[in-house]
C-alpha cells in the first residue's frame, strides 16, 4: 500500500523532505486513515527541536536512519477498517503524521472519541493519542481549528496554571514571543483577568510590535532590544514562547530575585536555544501541558477540562477572523518551502498556513 509523507533529519530539522513508503495491509482491530489537510506552524517546529527529549519522533516511527516524520493536528477520513469502534468513513481531528495515511488501532472512549492503543504509542501521552469524531466543516473553519486547538489548549492550561498558582505572587507576566500563536492565545486569557490578575508585558520582535499592540490585549509592549528600559523590576513570571538562551538570560539578570516563575513552553527560536546554566531567580522550569489536564481532571470531573478547552479555542478562533489570514497549499511537496519560512522565522503572525494533503 504506497503512500508519502514528509521527513526531517532529525540533527538539523532544516532538512525535510518528501518520501515514500509502503503501508502493511490492515490486521485485525486496524483502521486505514486518509489524511485531508493539517496546519503548520512554529509548534510543529518545537515538536521537531524537542522531538528526543519529549518523544515526539515516537508516535510515527520513521524507517530511514536520524529521519522523523513530522507531528501535525489535522483532520483525516476512514478509508477501510477492520475495527469494530470505527466505521469507514468516520471522520476525525488529532495528531497525525505529515503524511498521506495513516494506520491506527482505535478504541472508542465514549461517543465522541477514539484512541490510538498501537503497542508503540502505549507509554506515550493519551493527549496526543485521543482523535476526536468530527463532522463535515468548511475548508476554513477545519484551518483555523488545526492551527488554534492545540495552541490554544497550551494557551488556556498555561494561563490555568498560572491562575492556579496565585500568579505566583507576580504583578506582571511577561510573554517572550508573544506574536506567536501561543503567546497571544495566553495574552487574551490574561487580559480577561483584569482588573485583578496581574499585568500583561508582550515581549517580542521590533517588526512584530505593532501587530501585538494593535490585539489591546498586553498592557504593554516590549521589544527585545529594550528589556532593561522597558520592563520594571518588580515580582514577575516570565512564560517562554521563544527558547532564546540569550533573551532568557538578560531577563532572569534583569529582574533578578524578582523573577517569581520562568516558565519554558516553546522553542519558537528553536536555533538559539542552548543551556543557560544557573540563573538570577526562579529556575527556569518545563510547563508539560498534559500534566496540568491531568491534574485538572482530578479538581473539575469528567468532561469539563475538555468543555473548558474547546471554548477556549473556540473563542480565539472566532476573534481570529479580524486578523488572522490562512494561506491553502495543496500536497505535501508546496508544505517543504513553507516549513522553511516557519523554521526561519518567516512567517508573519497575522498569517497561518494550511496543507490541504
Amino acid at each position: 500500500m504506497p503512500s508519502n509523507l514528509l521527513t526531517i533529519r532529525k540533527d538539523n530539522i532544516r532538512n525535510i523532505s518528501t518520501q515514500n513508503r509502503d503501508l502493511p495491509p490492515l490486521a485485525d482491530g486496524e483502521a486505514l486513515l486518509a489524511i485531508e489537510g493539517f496546519a503548520l506552524t512554529a509548534n510543529n517546529v518545537t515538536y521537531a527541536a524537542t522531538g528526543t527529549v519529549l518523544k515526539y519522533w515516537d508516535f510515527f516511527p520513521c524507517e530511514g536512519e536520524g529521519q522523523g516524520i513530522v507531528p501535525v493536528w489535522g483532520f483525516a477520513t476512514v478509508t477501510e477498517s477492520r475495527a469494530p469502534s470505527l466505521a469507514k468513513g468516520s471522520r476525525l481531528y488529532g495528531f497525525l503524521p505529515a503524511a498521506a495515511q495513516l494506520v491506527i488501532r482505535p478504541e472508542a472512549r465514549g461517543a465522541s472519541a477514539v484512541v490510538d492503543t498501537a503497542a508503540h504509542r502505549a507509554g506515550l501521552s493519551p493527549v496526543y493519542n485521543t482523535y476526536m469524531r468530527a463532522e463535515p466543516a468548511s475548508i476554513d473553519d477545519d484551518a483555523r481549528r488545526a492551527i488554534f486547538n492545540p495552541l490554544i489548549a497550551t494557551s488556556y492550561l498555561l494561563y490555568d496554571f498560572l491562575a492556579d498558582n496565585g500568579w505566583f505572587g507576580a504583578e506582571q507576566v511577561i510573554i517572550g514571543s508573544a506574536s506567536s500563536k501561543t503567546g497571544l492565545g495566553l495574552c487574551h486569557f490574561l487580559a480577561q483577568a483584569r482588573p485583578d490578575g496581574p499585568e500583561v508585558i508582550g515581549l517580542t520582535a521590533a517588526r512584530n510590535r505593532d501587530f501585538v499592540a494593535s490585539l489591546g490585549t498586553c498592557d504593554q509592549v516590549v521589544t527585545y532590544d529594550k528589556i532593561d528600559a522597558g520592563i520594571a523590576k518588580r515580582p514577575s513570571v516570565f512564560v517562554d514562547m521563544a527558547g532564546s538562551a540569550d533573551i532568557r538570560a538578560r531577563l532572569h539578570s534583569h529582574l533578578g530575585d524578582n523573577m517569581r516563575h520562568s516558565a519554558a513552553v516553546g522553542t519558537s527560536h528553536w536555533d538559539q536555544f542552548r543551556p543557560t546554566g544557573d540563573l538570577p531567580g526562579a529556575r527556569p522550569t518545563f510547563f508539560f501541558a498534559p500534566a496540568q489536564i491531568e491534574k485538572r481532571r482530578n479538581d473539575w470531573g469528567k468532561g469539563e477540562v475538555e468543555a473548558r478547552l474547546d471554548a477556549a479555542w473556540r473563542a480565539v478562533a472566532a476573534s481570529s477572523r479580524d486578523w488572522l489570514t490562512i494561506e491553502m497549499a495543496s500536497g505535501l511537496a508546496e508544505a517543504v518551502p513553507i516549513w522553511g519560512d516557519i523554521a526561519d522565522g518567516k512567517v508573519p503572525p497575522a498569517t497561518g498556513h494550511y496543507i490541504r494533503v
